[in-house]
């Protein structure tokens, strides 16, 4: 009997030992497991503040990417200048002759394009340094003398002169002018003479922006 006890004693002993055993490697397993866990999480922290960081950069990217095209597009804009304009808005009829020197002044605008072009005063005022383009175009009746020249800032560039056709004349003249912002351009009728207009629009001023400088 006493030797029975002892042979499941010993059993006992042998199976508790083994639980033990089994219980400290499974222990060790999970402890393992979460220092590996330990690990990505890190990993995935420093890939998310590389992610963050380069999400910061694209914003700021972005951002100045569209400031740069707001600037390139207000840019481009301001280098939309042009115009055309006929002399009478509306009906027919001669402009002088006066015995003084007349601005002309035309009233029928067909495109205004930057708004330098003042069809109250008739004076087209550079919204920015540049290279232009001006025509003017002046026409006149048989027997009248029709002379026209263009000024900028009140000094002459270039003329047209049509003296007692025989019958209607048309004259017309161009010129390139390097232009400051604010400077003037303007023609204006010589004293004694005419032109005439009409819906067609024979008489008629306009000019346009090369390219800035």
């Amino acid at each position: 009997m006493a030797v029975l006890q002892m042979v499941l004693l010993l059993c006992v002993g042998i199976s508790f030992a083994k639980d033990s055993c089994s219980t400290n490697v499974n222990i060790y397993a999970e402890l393992e497991k979460l220092k590996n866990m330990d690990e990505r999480i890190e990993k995935l922290e420093g890939t998310l503040d590389k992610v963050l960081s380069e999400n910061v950069a694209l914003k700021t990217t972005v951002q100045d990417s569209q400031n740069k095209l707001k600037s390139l597009q207000m840019e481009n804009e301001a280098k939309k200048v042009a115009f055309s304009a006929g002399l009478l808005e509306s009906g027919s009829g001669n402009t002088g002759p006066i015995n003084t020197q007349k601005t002309l002044v035309y009233k029928k605008v067909f495109s205004n394009i930057g708004g330098a072009y003042d069809s109250n005063t008739g004076i087209f005022t550079a919204p920015r340094k540049g290279a232009y383009y001006f025509r003017f175009y002046g026409h006149c009746h048989g027997g009248t003398t029709m002379a026209v020249t263009l000024l900028k800032n009140g000094k002459t560039q270039c003329s047209l002169h049509s003296w007692k056709p025989a019958s209607n004349s048309n004259a017309s003249n161009g010129v390139v002018l390097t232009l400051e912002t604010g400077d003037q351009i303007s023609t204006q009728l010589w004293a004694n003479t005419w032109v005439y207009d009409d819906p067609a629009s024979y008489t008629s001023f306009g000019g346009f922006l090369l390219f800035p400088m």
